[in-house]
């Protein structure tokens, strides 16, 4: 079996699910925090939006070095519209889907690095890095997001059963 087979029920799904708490994010509260430590809805937003992309990264690089020695550091400008940031999620998980499809299994028990600095934070296996740091990092991000809509009265979609808002 094609580990890409395992992978592309469960990345269909999360990906739908995580569309619909996108769309429920109001352009009028991108700029609303929880606290003063918290990202804003829209930084928020935007960073989960991204989050498919870093399987591309994952699956066609060895490496990524976020803040790269005398290079400007990684950064998510965050998206002023909705439709903007619907848009970019959807070109990303179509990039990701195809990117997954492809690899071959070989390719998935590679290692794959992320650096800060020039310097290594972690080698994994590339399959290991897309369930942990791509599918479970959106996952746990998702439900942040939900968190932000319940706390501003938006009907919280339902992702693995019924939420109050949805029975």
């Amino acid at each position: 079996m094609r580990i890409s087979d395992a992978l592309l029920p469960e990345f269909d799904q999360e990906t739908a699910t995580t569309r619909k708490v996108l769309e429920r994010c109001p352009e009028e509260k991108f700029g609303w925090r929880p606290h003063p430590k918290s990202w804003t809805m829209g930084e928020l937003a935007t960073h989960v939006a991204r989050l498919p992309n870093w399987a591309v990264y994952t699956l066609t690089k060895s490496e990524l070095d976020i803040a790269p020695p005398g290079e400007e550091p990684y950064s998510e400008p965050a998206f002023t519209t909705s439709k903007e940031m619907l848009a970019a999620f959807d070109e990303n998980s179509k990039a990701a889907r195809e990117a997954l499809a492809t690899t071959e299994n070989d390719a998935f028990m590679g290692n794959w690095s992320l650096l800060a600095g020039g310097q290594t934070l972690f080698t994994m296996p590339r399959v290991a890095v897309i369930r942990s740091f791509v599918f479970n990092h959106g996952v746990h991000h998702r439900g942040q997001l939900s968190v932000y809509l319940r706390l501003n009265d938006v009907p919280v979609p339902q992702m693995y059963g019924p939420t109050a808002d949805e029975k």
